[in-house]
């Protein structure tokens, strides 16, 4: 049988390309004919997903079809690989959610190739205001090795990320002991000082999650945890470029001290993305409103609870707040995200079928997805918008 040939420009050139995909692979890439309009890319990869219109992870409720659900909202909005993101919570509930998770990869194929792993954002975050953000204080936790081990033996080994703020005493030692086990370990929701901040970068740490946030609102003008992270070249750094997590003029200084390669987006999003705005009830941060123009906040506050963009729409955001190209902003949510799951993220032949086609123009605030391909699987063609919004759930008010 025949490959599938799909047909677009590439972003850092302006060529035309011809993919043709054959099973799972990309076979081949060729010349394509010279009136392509659509652009061409890698599946976006997002490495801290809580959920997106009304699917939420962190429900006590969680069962295998919610992620299958999320799953195929993540495809319809150009993402081929995601990371589900569970935040603290009880030892059981994470380990019961971990199990829904395993199951939902042993039984759909789609689960199965867009989810690599599994991130615990938590619970070993900062107890304190401000830094641990919309995580319940009642559930955090200080690292505990037998805690980690009861998450694997419930999953299968499948969490491969960990955020937690390395200021617990025996921090080293846990994150050593995941490290070589092969978890990415991320620096996250912290209060810590530089000194624990380069030392858990000496154990094995090797991100900084979401950057400029999970931290307090004043911080020390040269002695603080934003500074060693930006300055620690071990440690790559996710950025929510959502227009409301960061400023423009934070997110262009954070990328030029981490450098362009160094550096990842993510969205964040949590199960109120996709939702019309409103008032609504989370499992992170409880009662939350979201706002006309996509700002997630604590009900009442101005704090943030994570966010309701899309990648897709961070993508066009981070090249009007950073002034970076097209390909530059591609390259944070493909190839540098796809470092940490298993070199995805990248158009070659022998590469996973994995593409996204769209279009876009210099004014426009967010890609325009036009198809998308997961490993050789047509999700959507230009149907894609009608195709999601027919997916989302009604939004429910609190009274």
């Amino acid at each position: 049988m025949a490959g599938t040939e799909i047909i677009g420009k590439d972003p850092g050139t302006g060529r035309s390309l011809r993919l043709t995909l054959e099973g799972t692979r990309i076979a081949a890439i060729r010349p394509g004919p010279p009136d392509a309009q659509a652009w061409l890319s890698a599946g976006l990869i997002d490495l801290q997903v809580n959920g997106y219109a009304g699917h939420d992870l962190n429900a006590e409720s969680l069962a295998p079809d919610t992620v299958r659900l999320l799953a195929m909202q993540m495809a319809l909005h150009g993402v081929t690989t995601f990371v589900p993101t569970l935040i603290t919570a009880s030892q059981e509930q994470l380990v019961a959610s971990l199990r829904v998770i395993a199951q939902a990869r042993a039984h759909d194929p789609l689960c199965a190739h867009m989810i690599p792993y599994v991130h615990i954002e938590g619970p070993s975050v900062s107890p304190q205001d401000g830094p641990r953000g919309a995580h319940p204080r009642t559930h955090v936790r200080p690292p505990e090795l037998a805690e980690f081990e009861r998450w694997q033996q419930a999953s299968g080994g499948l969490v491969g990320m960990v955020t937690l703020s390395p200021h617990w005493d025996g921090a080293g030692d846990y994150i050593h002991a995941l490290a070589r086990r092969g978890v990415h370990v991320c620096i996250g929701h912290t209060h810590a000082t530089p000194e624990q901040i380069h030392a858990a970068a000496d154990a094995g740490a090797t991100l900084s999650t979401h950057l400029g946030n999970g931290a307090f609102a004043v911080l020390p003008r040269h002695h603080n945890c934003v500074w060693a992270q930006l300055a620690d070249d071990r440690l790559h750094a996710s950025f929510i470029a959502d227009g409301h997590h960061l400023p423009s003029d934070v997110l262009v200084a954070m990328l030029r001290a981490k450098t362009l390669s160094r550096s990842i987006l993510v969205s964040d999003s949590t199960s109120i993305g996709g939702l019309a705005p409103g008032q609504y009830t989370s499992p992170i941060g409880g009662q939350v409103s979201l706002a006309h123009n996509g700002r997630l906040e604590l009900l009442g506050t101005e704090f943030l609870a994570g966010s309701a963009t899309p990648l897709y729409v961070a993508v066009g955001r981070a090249m009007k707040l950073a002034r970076l190209s097209l390909p530059e902003a591609l390259a944070l949510a493909t190839v540098n995200a796809g470092r940490f799951a298993g070199g995805r993220g990248i158009l070659q032949p022998g590469a996973p079928a994995d593409v996204l086609r769209f279009a876009w123009q210099p004014s426009d605030d967010a890609l325009a997805i036009d198809g998308v391909w997961v490993a050789g699987v047509p999700m959507f063609d230009g149907t894609a918008q009608s195709a999601a919004a027919a997916m989302r759930p009604a939004p429910e008010t609190l009274s």
